[in-house]
C-alpha cells in the first residue's frame, strides 16, 4: 500500500459531497420509485451508490448498512423490513450523519414508524462507537501517557462489554459502493467484521465497484481516484475471494454491470452486487434430519459442481452423508430434486423444495 492517507482523502471529499452533489461519485442506479417518495430530496441528491442492495432485504429483518451516508438505502430498507424490522446505518462522516439524522424524523413521520438508527463508526471496526469515544475524550482529554493508557483501556472495555454492533445480531449486512473506500491494509478486517456481526444463516449483500485487472500503485497514490471509488476497487475475482477468505459460502453474483462505469488508464471499472451467506450448520443438520427418508439429487445443468467448501455434486447422483446435509441448506436447495427413498407416505410436517412447474407438494398434474 502507498503512503496515501486514504481515510483523510475520503473524509474530505464526502464531507463536501454531503453539501453539494458531485456527479463523478455516482453510478446510475434504478431504485423502486415507491420507496423514494418519503425520502427528502436532499438525501436523494447526495446519494452516491452503484447498486441497490435493499432489493434483497426481507420483511422483519435486522439490517446493517455499512457506509450509510445520507441514509437513502437505510430509508428504503426501513420500508421493506416494516415496523417489525430494524435498520442500523454506520458511517464515519459527520456531515453525512447529520444529513441522515435530520432526515430520519421526516421519513418516520411519513411511513408511520421509526425503525432506523444511525451510528458513528468505522465499517472495518464495528466494535467502537465513535460518538461515545468523542464524549469520553471531552471528559478525559489525552495529554500524557497515563491518559493514553486510560483511553486504550476504555476502548478495550467497549469492545468487550458494549460493542457498537454485537456478535451475530444482524440478518443482512448491506453496503452500497463503500468497501472500495477502505484502506487496502484494513480490507481483511472489514470482511471479518461483516462475518462477525451476522447471525448464522445471515447474508451480506454488497454492491461495489470492481475492475478487470489490478489497480497499479501510481493510481492507488492518487487521492482523487481513491475517494472517487476507483483506486480502492477490488479486481473482480479478488472481491469474491475476500468473501470466501472470511468464511462465507454460497456466493452469488446477483448483478454485474454490462458496460464499464468508467475506464481509467485502460482499466474498466463496473458495478457488481454479491450475495454471500454465513452458513448455519445447526439449521443444516436439523433440516437434513427432518427430511430423513428422502434423497437429494443435483439437477444440473452442469455435469459436476463444487460448492465453496469443496464439496462436489454430480448431476443425477444421489447425495449421501455430508453432501446430503449440505444440499439441504436454503441457499442452494432449489438446485436439487428431492424424492422418497422408501416409498413411505410423506409426513405433512415436512416441506421440501420442488422443481418449478405444475408438480409441487403431494400432487402432480
Amino acid at each position: 500500500m502507498t503512503s496515501l492517507n486514504v481515510e483523510a482523502a475520503v473524509r474530505e471529499r464526502y464531507a463536501q459531497a454531503a453539501h453539494e452533489r458531485e456527479a463523478e461519485l455516482c453510478c446510475p442506479v434504478d431504485y423502486d420509485a415507491k420507496y423514494l417518495k418519503v425520502i427528502p430530496q436532499e438525501v436523494i441528491d447526495r446519494d452516491y451508490g452503484c447498486g441497490d442492495p435493499s432489493k434483497y432485504v426481507r420483511p422483519g429483518e435486522t439490517v446493517l448498512d455499512l457506509g450509510s451516508g445520507g441514509g437513502k438505502i437505510c430509508f428504503i430498507a426501513s420500508q421493506v423490513v416494516g415496523e417489525q424490522g430494524r435498520v442500523i446505518g454506520v458511517d464515519m462522516n459527520d456531515d453525512m450523519l447529520k444529513l441522515a439524522r435530520e432526515s430520519q424524523p421526516k421519513v418516520a413521520a411519513a411511513i408511520g414508524y421509526d425503525n432506523v438508527t444511525f451510528r458513528k463508526g468505522k465499517i472495518q471496526d464495528l466494535a467502537i462507537d465513535r460518538d461515545e469515544v468523542q464524549a469520553y475524550l471531552q471528559q478525559h482529554p489525552v495529554t500524557d501517557d497515563a491518559g493514553l493508557r486510560a483511553l486504550e483501556a476504555y476502548l478495550a472495555e467497549q469492545r468487550r462489554e458494549s460493542p457498537l454492533i454485537d456478535d451475530e445480531t444482524i440478518d443482512v449486512v448491506v453496503s452500497n459502493c463503500v468497501l472500495n473506500l477502505v484502506d487496502a491494509d484494513e480490507k481483511e478486517l472489514l470482511f471479518d467484521e461483516i462475518f462477525r456481526v451476522l447471525r448464522p444463516g445471515g447474508r451480506a449483500v454488497i454492491s461495489d465497484i470492481v475492475c478487470d485487472e489490478e489497480v497499479p500503485e501510481e493510481m492507488q497514490a492518487d487521492p482523487e481516484l481513491w475517494s472517487g471509488c476507483i483506486s480502492g476497487a477490488y479486481k473482480q475475482s479478488a472481491f469474491l475471494e475476500a468473501f470466501e477468505n472470511a468464511g462465507f459460502e454460497d456466493l452469488q453474483i446477483a448483478e454485474l454491470q454490462t458496460e464499464p462505469w468508467r475506464v481509467v488508464e485502460g482499466i474498466a471499472f463496473r458495478s457488481m452486487t454479491v450475495i454471500a451467506t454465513r452458513t448455519d450448520e445447526e439449521a443444516i443438520e436439523s433440516g437434513a434430519a427432518s427430511a430423513s427418508g428422502y434423497q437429494r439429487v443435483y439437477r444440473g445443468p452442469f455435469k459436476y459442481v463444487c460448492d465453496d467448501a469443496g464439496r462436489m455434486y454430480t448431476r443425477g447422483e444421489v447425495c449421501t452423508d455430508e453432501l446430503a446435509e449440505a444440499a439441504s441448506r436454503e441457499t442452494i436447495a432449489d438446485h436439487f430434486a428431492v424424492y422418497s427413498s422408501d416409498n413411505a407416505e410423506k409426513p405433512a410436517a415436512i416441506s421440501l423444495p420442488t422443481a418449478s412447474g405444475c408438480c409441487s407438494g403431494d400432487s402432480c398434474c
